[in-house]
């Protein structure tokens, strides 16, 4: 039984989350060139899990849970922390838009929770604007941690910080919206 719920795939996802204090730590004490690499490499084992997964026909439910928190976990921590001003990093991810990001993915947790509980619907498929939306706040993480590694400070990057954040209200709305035409589905057939 062991072997079927920490199969190769789910040890990759662990890992991934083991790296998430490691990652908050490096940046902490300044050691961004480290902290840009062991965010790459989660990066790189979020991708390998899903292959290895699929290819090796492993799907588990815990890896199903697992990979998506993982995920949460990773970026919320990297932006959280890289909106910490007093670390003194060229350049600071706005509180603004890490405030966005985390009350995006509270208020999508809090909303599933209730369609759960109040409905038969378990699936919640990914749209392509939360597909969007990962990509830019990746990419937001990815760029704000090698620009701090370089010590450059690019004009533009406030360009970034704000399509990011559009990016994710929308989707955080596209996502209400599924929500609530579910329940009002679910009410209807019931």
């Amino acid at each position: 039984m062991p072997t079927r719920i920490l199969t190769p795939a789910n040890q990759l996802t662990i890992l991934r989350m083991v790296f998430i204090p490691i990652f908050v730590i490096l940046v902490v004490y300044n050691q961004l060139g480290w902290a840009f690499s062991i965010f790459i490499l989660a990066g790189v084992t979020d991708g390998l899990d899903g292959l290895m997964a699929r290819l090796l026909k492993q799907k588990t439910s815990l890896g199903a849970y697992l990979d998506p928190i993982a995920d949460k976990l990773l970026l919320t921590s990297s932006f959280v922390v890289l909106s910490i001003k007093g670390l003194g990093l060229p350049n600071v991810v706005p509180l603004w838009l890490t405030i966005l990001i985390i009350s995006r993915d509270v208020i999508l947790i809090t909303s599933a929770l209730i369609i759960v509980i109040g409905t038969d619907h378990r699936n919640f498929s990914p749209s392509i604007y939360g597909k969007a939306t990962t990509f830019f706040q990746i990419l937001t993480i990815v760029v704000v941690l090698f620009l701090n590694y370089r010590s450059v400070t690019p004009e533009p990057l406030s360009l970034l910080y704000l399509i990011t954040g559009v990016v994710t209200v929308f989707s955080g709305l596209h996502y209400i919206y599924r929500g609530k035409k579910m329940v009002s589905e679910s009410s209807a057939a019931g």
